[in-house]
């Protein structure tokens, strides 16, 4: 899986044409000096990568240090930096996950400081794959969207591709499976758009095991071969050995051990060929799992008990803990029930450290927090463009001023003029404050005041009320326009009036729709009931209303009540028009 994370960092950045795409001239280029600097360095780069990163690991550490030496004395820091991602890289590679971190950290912040975007990009993707393999998932996400966020910046659309592509990664190893396709087929086409042959096969890869989690064998096979033949296409060593072990997985799915021995022989050999770590601890899990499907608990245990200790090695928990199932079944079929216990609780912690509720919040509140500050992002740019062109227009207008002052009544006058003023703008404060105070929550709107904007907050437990009326476009025939408006106020204004004596929070309404919730911006325990009294209290206020109106022989409001309790993110909305808002996690 590392390279499928890894491909396009080289792609994205490659000025070498596939004519000299082979080692030796490679090299020639990064020994001539009447080269730039900058070929040198990508030719050097690719060199690197092609030739040594998955295959020699420990040679590609040397030559980095080659590559660093050079950015030191021709005071080149790009490749400085790019020498620290390579070798963050190498170190992944060989199961190192805590230098590797502490490399591609150091990348970022070097980057970040010679303002070398793409660099940072590149180093945020290296620290989040890293992250993601030790199943650290909601750091991991948190990396992917900030490189997310650089490239679309930077319209680095193949760095979008990729990131889109790991992110998809985050949420098909959490279970969520919808939102995982959904950044798959983005980044699908992105890579289709841009002729990116690695990224492609990767994406059908990657969407074939969503199909079949799904059930479709037939269009995850599909799949599976159309990412197969263009691996081969590009001759990626490690891209076929990645999609022989996927179509394995397939074929162990449908029962056929036969089959499925066949293509993770075919991708263990590859594997060892390459020599990565956690592809061969993968691969032998998964024909330790098929061996004990056979009966062939023997064969199974030698297999997971290899990738166990890899696995173990390098610190990937993912693989740890399908090792630990594979082991665990393979003692409980031979009646060792001591190392079948053993094994049953190592599942136990993994999957908790993996799979708990915790880390769910965390993914979930990582996605929220980037998806509504890409939001924010957007409207304080559009609002700098509006008042940008507001400047230019006052600038336009020169006005000109001339004030004479003549002898003291003048001055007199003037101090009366300023305390009037003072007066009235101390007036003017208090209505302002005020006026917020019914937009926005007290905390919220203080937060505000103080530091010129307000944080968007998750809170785990609200409950959110909604109402609205039953018949609403009949009666609106049947009432004229001024009609309509006054009843819906007296109603809206008995809500505001119930809200507040409960501690309920108005958030909006939305035509003939109310919405409140209980609970926020500060959490509370009594949010449930405090809602649900206010419900009852307008239920009762609306069919007190009504029975008036049929007394009168005039129309009536019938209203529908629904409540539910959730987390969310609560934020505000806007620039200049403020907007207290909240947003249910799913």
């Amino acid at each position: 899986m590392i390279k499928n994370l890894f491909t396009f960092l080289l792609l994205s950045a490659s000025l070498i044409s596939q004519g000299q795409s082979n080692l030796d001239s490679l090299y020639r280029i990064w020994e001539d000096e009447t080269k730039s600097d900058s070929l040198r360095l990508q030719a050097y780069k690719t060199y690197i990568w092609d030739g040594f990163l998955y295959s020699q690991p420990d040679s590609a550490l040397i030559l980095c240090e080659a590559m660093l030496d050079f950015g030191q004395t021709q005071q080149f820091p790009k490749a400085v930096n790019q020498a620290y991602t390579l070798q963050s890289i190498a170190y992944d590679i060989q199961g190192n996950f805590e230098k590797a971190m502490e490399l591609a950290e150091k990348s970022i912040q070097a980057n970040k400081a010679i303002g070398n975007k793409a660099g940072v990009s590149e180093a945020e993707i290296v620290m989040g794959v890293t992250l993601e393999e030790q199943g650290l998932y909601p750091a991991a996400l948190e990396h992917y969207n900030k490189a997310l966020a650089i490239d679309e910046e930077i319209n680095n659309r193949e760095g979008m591709a990729m990131s889109l592509n790991n992110i998809g990664n985050i949420f098909n190893n959490q279970g969520e499976t919808t939102r995982a396709l959904e950044s798959y087929q983005k980044a699908l086409a992105i890579d289709e758009e841009l002729g990116v042959s690695q990224g492609i096969a990767t994406e059908l890869s990657n969407i074939a095991g969503i199909y079949l989690e799904q059930g479709d064998v037939e269009k995850a096979l599909s799949y599976y071969e159309r990412s197969l033949k263009l691996n081969e296409e590009i001759d990626d060593q490690f891209g076929i050995a990645s999609t022989y072990q996927s179509i394995g997985f397939l074929y162990q799915q449908e029962n056929d051990d036969l089959l499925a021995l066949s293509y993770f022989k075919k991708a263990l050999t590859l594997a060892q060929k390459i020599g990565i770590p956690q592809e061969i601890a993968n691969i032998k899990n998964n024909i330790g799992s098929t061996f004990l499907h056979q009966g062939d608990v023997k064969q199974a245990l030698n297999y997971c008990r290899s990738a166990y200790k890899i696995a173990k090695d390098i610190g990937a928990i993912t693989i740890q803990l399908s090792s630990c199932n594979c082991l665990y079944f393979s003692y409980k079929d031979l009646n060792d029930k001591n190392n079948a216990l053993t094994f049953l609780e190592e599942v136990s912690i993994l999957k908790d450290s993996i799979f708990n509720e915790e880390n769910t919040r965390k993914l979930t509140q990582v996605q929220m927090q980037y998806d509504f500050a890409k939001k924010e992002a957007a409207t304080q740019a559009e609002q700098e463009k509006k008042d940008a062109i507001a400047r230019e227009e006052l600038q336009g207008q020169k006005l000109v001023r001339n004030g004479f002052i003549v002898g003291f009544s003048v001055v007199l006058l003037f101090a009366g003029v300023f305390l009037t003023q003072r007066n009235r703008i101390g007036k003017e404060k208090q209505r302002s404050e005020e006026l917020l105070l019914n937009i926005l929550p007290e905390e919220t709107a203080q937060e505000l005041k103080e530091k010129g904007r307000a944080e968007a907050k998750h809170i785990n437990h609200v409950t959110v009320l909604f109402t609205d009326f039953k018949g609403f476009t009949a009666m609106s025939e049947k009432l004229s326009p001024e009609e309509l408006v006054n009843d819906l106020h007296l109603c809206f204004s008995l809500f505001d009036k119930i809200c507040e004596k409960y501690g309920v929070e108005k958030i909006k309404t939305i035509g003939d729709a109310y919405m409140a919730a209980g609970g926020l911006p500060s959490p509370n325990q009594t949010h449930a009931l405090d809602v649900v009294k206010a419900a009852l209290e307008m239920a009762e206020a609306v069919e007190s209303g009504k029975i008036k109106k049929i007394a009168t022989n005039l129309p009536f409001f019938e209203i529908r009540i629904g409540i539910h309790t959730g987390p969310v993110v609560a934020g505000i909305v806007g620039v200049k028009k403020f907007q207290y808002d909240i947003w249910g996690i799913p």
